[in-house]
């Protein structure tokens, strides 16, 4: 198969049973258009290297020095292929490209629940990372319904937010919201809004804040610059 590049991922499509998402801290805003591009022509001048891979982003964060990776697959055994058989040779070509890559996870998730099916184009994803202190999926699900139970019950939603996809590790130990916005100004905006972060000051909003067990996470706006599926081409 070739390598076929398109806009975004259809993160909410139904035969992607796995995603593996992780960082690459580049050092600087040049390394990180450099790595883009290693990227893009490490990719190209290959097959796409296995069925059982989907989709493959790259979004460039805010602060000019990371770079977010999102990959779909299939199955599990799909990405353990890969990683054993597929991804050194397209690394080392980067590395050359690009010395010093300081490459954080990756993690692997399934996607449970998305606020919304998607749509219009997002000009900015942020990733929301929550990190608990052991493993326990239902504890992951009960958090993410508590997420959903605020949205619905929020009077005065932020506008600007399109949707948000949130993923469950398959450690059992950490939530990732995949939010797509309008703009990072729109994102910035909801921040700066009466409440404590995203969300009015609701008693379900306050639950989502409190959550006990939650012992960290972040959050980080990305730009997405670079998306490669498998084409039609022999």
């Amino acid at each position: 198969m070739t390598v076929e590049f398109v806009s975004r991922p259809d993160v909410t499509r139904a035969d992607a049973g796995l995603v593996g998402a992780g960082t690459w801290d580049v050092g600087t805003p040049e390394r990180g258009r450099r790595a883009v591009e290693a990227v893009r022509a490490a990719w190209r001048a290959r097959p796409w290297p296995h069925p059982g891979l989907l989709s493959y982003s790259v979004y460039a964060g805010e602060n000019g020095r990371t770079l977010f990776h999102y990959a779909q697959w299939t199955t599990g055994q799909s990405y353990q292929d890969f990683v054993r058989e597929g991804r050194d040779e397209r690394n080392a070509e980067i590395d050359a490209a690009v010395p010093g890559i300081e490459r954080l996870g990756p993690h692997t998730y399934e996607l449970y629940r998305s606020s919304s099916p998607g749509g219009a184009e997002p000009g900015c994803v942020v990733v929301v990372d929550v990190e608990f202190d052991g493993a326990d999926k239902a504890r992951q699900r009960d958090w993410v319904d508590g997420v959903f139970e605020a949205l619905g019950t929020d009077p005065a939603p932020a506008p600007g937010g399109l949707a948000g996809h949130f993923h469950v590790s398959t450690d059992g130990r950490r939530v990732l919201n995949y939010a797509e916005w309008v703009s990072a100004q729109a994102h910035i905006d909801a921040l700066a809004a009466p409440g404590d972060g995203i969300g009015s000051r609701t008693p379900q909003w306050e639950r989502v804040r409190t959550y006990p067990g939650v012992t960290g996470g972040g959050v980080r706006r990305y730009t997405p610059v670079l998306t490669l599926r498998p084409g039609e081409g022999g």
